[in-house]
């Protein structure tokens, strides 16, 4: 059960890595279409701001999920 267990949190780890990269690629992407809206063109450099803080959050939740789990299976 409990190899299960670490394998399953292994495969999330990697699963929030894959995330917090994708919204860094997304982030670059997504970012000149929200500052063509007149409500937000203020707000970029702070929409921005938690954009990659989301993206590092979730790239160091991932890779210590990763670090914790990998030598159990």
């Amino acid at each position: 059960m409990l190899r299960n267990r670490s394998l399953v949190q292994f495969i999330w780890g990697i699963a929030l890595v894959m995330a917090g990269i994708g919204v860094f690629f997304r982030t670059s992407q997504l970012l000149p279409r929200i500052a063509q809206i007149e409500q937000f063109a203020s707000l970029t450099t702070y929409i921005r701001f938690c954009f990659y803080l989301i993206g590092i959050v979730l790239i160091g939740g991932g890779s210590k999920k990763i670090y914790d789990n990998y030598p159990r299976f």
